[in-house]
């Protein structure tokens, strides 16, 4: 039997009711006494008890470090963490624990695990059972579903099924204590950790009549990257309100600028309609298919590798962990 090691960072899954509402406090212990079985050999580590609204690029680098430290130890690694900053967290994981040669599963709940109809101590339970049967990488499991961590979004805000799998299929189900698998995710191999990071990225979400100034304005804010949640394919005003200029603009100053899509599914293109063309002759990089949430942390890892453009370009539209597909 692998070992299987918890760590707790806090979330609505380890919350208490408090006079100032619903607090974080329950210890890694606590939790795995809530759920049923002998758990005694799992190994558990508290890093902190906070909200995942407050989960932030130094805490991504604790929970990375603790990881990693596990490794060549454990057989698999179990996170609780809370929902509302999920994604980004193990967005960010995938890359800088890339090709990490046991499975990491990150997991929590939309109600407190000590709520009578918690989902909490049953995406726990599930969590562990894949903790001990996946193949390395960086995973959510939430509401009896298993997702590639760079592909899960957080779709929904109160109901039990929160997370989806966008633009990629389900990795499995895990019900009554056993996983099903339905899909082998092709993964890098060699384990290469790194958490040197730049979090100086901003996200710009386009909508109509948006003055360009409010692009620009990345230029005197000490950003090193944006990435622009554009409409449909990739599309954005070029009358009377200039976005392609202020993209120009950006460029110019050597800030790299991603676009993406406002859309969930399917990938982000500037080369169907006229409208957006010029982004492709301003060198703009597409983001593909990739989620929101995974391209802001690869721009975010790859900027802490590289200042140079074209190798930020070709970091940006490489399949590093599963986030992208690579359209020919």
């Amino acid at each position: 039997m692998k070992r299987i090691d918890l760590i707790s960072t806090g979330g609505t899954i380890a919350c208490v009711p408090t006079e100032t509402g619903l607090k974080p406090e329950l210890s890694a212990k606590e939790l795995l006494n809530l759920i049923e079985g002998d758990n005694s050999d799992i190994n558990c580590t508290d890093l902190f008890s906070m909200d995942s609204s407050n989960i932030q690029p130094e805490e991504w680098i604790t929970i990375a470090e603790a990881i990693k430290s596990r490794v060549g130890n454990s057989g698999g690694i179990v996170v609780t963490h809370g929902t509302d900053t999920m994604a980004y967290t193990a967005s960010m994981l995938s890359f800088m624990l890339a090709g990490i040669p046991i499975p990491v599963v990150i997991t929590g709940s939309q109600h407190p695990a000590v709520y009578p109809d918690s989902d909490g101590r049953r995406n726990l339970e599930n969590a562990i059972v894949a903790a001990k049967s996946l193949v390395g990488g960086v995973y959510i499991c939430f509401g009896n579903s298993l997702m590639l961590g760079c592909r899960a979004v957080k779709t929904r805000t109160t109901s039990l099924n929160a997370f989806e799998s966008i633009n990629y299929p389900p990795i499995g189900t895990v019900s009554n204590g056993r996983m099903l698998a339905l899909y082998n995710p092709v993964l890098p191999t060699g384990f290469t950790f790194s958490t040197d990071i730049d979090p100086r990225v901003a996200l710009v979400k386009l909508i109509p009549g948006m003055s360009p100034k409010l692009i620009e304005c990345c230029i005197e804010c000490n950003i090193r990257g944006v990435v622009v949640e554009a409409f449909g394919l990739g599309g954005m005003h070029s009358i009377r309100r200039n976005h392609l200029e202020a993209i120009r603009r950006l460029m110019k100053q050597g800030l790299p600028v991603v676009l993406t899509s406002q859309c969930l599914y399917e990938q982000s293109t500037p080369d169907i309609y006229e409208v957006s063309r010029p982004l492709r002759e301003l060198g703009i990089i597409s983001a593909g298919d990739m989620t929101t949430e995974a391209a802001i942390t690869k721009l975010m890892w790859v900027l802490g590798r590289t200042n140079d453009m074209e190798e930020v370009r070709s970091l940006m539209q490489k399949n590093l962990v599963g986030e992208l597909t690579e359209w020919n």
